[in-house]
């Protein structure tokens, strides 16, 4: 009997499976008027993101740094991609908003988000948002190009009901679901000892590209991660706290791919590369990015530090690294005066990570899913 592996199912082109309509309807709202979003509107698309948030109880705060970053980046065009309905006095009271990442390599993703003032809610003005939000995600995804299976996702808190209704009315199903945990930081935070040639530096602008490259490589095996372009790992960094980031290099290991002078190395389909180093530079084997988020404090009812990211090279893995990580996160938390350390964690991360942060002493905040159409 052959023991050969099944072959895996053959896809259709790409712009086939997303059927991607030829035109696409503004929404029909009275009161509103429709157009694209440019960056002059981002204080008025703040006030309105603040209050949705304040009316859905949401746990964070969107920052005005947060909002403008959503206007950024060189892949996108605004002009198509975004859509703000305005009501007589020219005040945003709906709009929509729809990504992608130039670096997709197994799955090419494009993202949607969006919302309704709650005043305007009851409307049918939601249901419209997200049907053009849905209709223009599937138009990017066949110009990508991508021969790939394709994903169209949005992210919902998990008690916000009637956002979890209208995705589902809109063809969506919850694919992921995502836990935030915190640790209060006035418990002790554990020493951990790294051998081998392995210790923790602070992050440095120096060691970043050899920081997104490590991250390529730690998350190449994680569910839904695709490699960060350079131009997508700096992107979103306006909440950034450098002061609370660390890596851990290997001082021992040899520079892979390193030649005389300073050069990089070529990464592989998947962005799964070395570092990029100079001749005899240290490796980055684990990274742990991290940002301040005051604008939630207050929500909160404490000071945090977040986790941002978290990740250690193939490799490297089974080294105590990741707690030598979390380790001197917290301890930079606590120098920096705040009460508890967050971060978030996929529910089905086959990393062993919800184990790692609960013997730490986190514990469950809040949660999150993902709703999915799958092409």
């Amino acid at each position: 009997m052959s023991t050969e592996p099944p072959a895996p199912p053959t896809l259709a082109p790409i712009a086939e499976r997303v059927a991607a309509p030829a035109h696409l309807p503004l929404p029909e709202v009275d009161g509103l008027v429709w157009r694209s979003l440019t960056l002059e509107d981002a204080p008025a698309l703040f006030g309105l993101t603040a209050a949705v948030e304040e009316h859905d109880q949401h746990p964070f705060r969107t920052s005005l740094e947060e909002t403008e970053e959503m206007f950024e980046g060189e892949w996108r065009d605004l002009a198509r991609d975004t859509l703000v309905g305005l009501d007589a006095d020219g005040e945003p009271r709906a709009y929509a908003s729809v990504d992608t990442r130039p670096g997709d390599a197994s799955v090419v993703r494009a993202f949607v988000q969006g919302a309704v003032h709650p005043r305007w809610r009851g409307r049918g003005v939601g249901r419209q948002v997200l049907a053009w939000s849905t209709g223009r995600a599937r138009q990017l995804l066949a110009a990508s190009g991508k021969e790939l299976p394709a994903r169209i996702a949005g992210y919902v808190q998990d008690d916000d009901a009637s956002e979890c209704r209208l995705f589902e009315a809109a063809g969506y199903t919850a694919n992921r679901y995502y836990s935030t945990l915190r640790r209060d930081l006035s418990l002790p935070v554990p020493e951990v000892a790294l051998g081998d040639g392995l210790r923790v530096v602070p992050w440095s602008p120096e060691l970043d590209e050899a920081t997104r490259l490590a991250h390529n490589d730690a998350f190449r095996d994680h569910w839904g991660s695709e490699p960060a372009t350079p131009e997508s790992w700096v992107h979103g960094r306006s909440m950034f706290a450098p002061e609370w980031s660390v890596l851990v290099v290997d001082d021992v290991a040899p520079a892979p791919g390193a030649v005389d002078g300073s050069e990089s190395v070529s990464e592989t389909p998947n962005g799964a590369a070395p570092a990029l180093i100079t001749a005899g530079g240290p490796v980055v084997a684990g990274y742990l990015l991290s940002g301040r988020y005051e604008q939630d404090w207050p929500v909160a009812g404490y000071s945090s530090g977040y986790t941002e990211t978290l990740g250690v090279r193939r490799e490297y893995r089974g080294r105590r690294i990741a707690l030598a990580l979390l380790s001197a996160g917290m301890a930079a938390y606590q120098a920096g005066g705040v009460e508890y350390a967050e971060l978030d964690v996929d529910t089905e991360n086959p990393s062993g990570a919800h184990g790692l942060y609960a013997s730490l002493g986190y514990e469950k905040k809040d949660g999150s899913r993902m709703y999915s159409i799958e092409l």
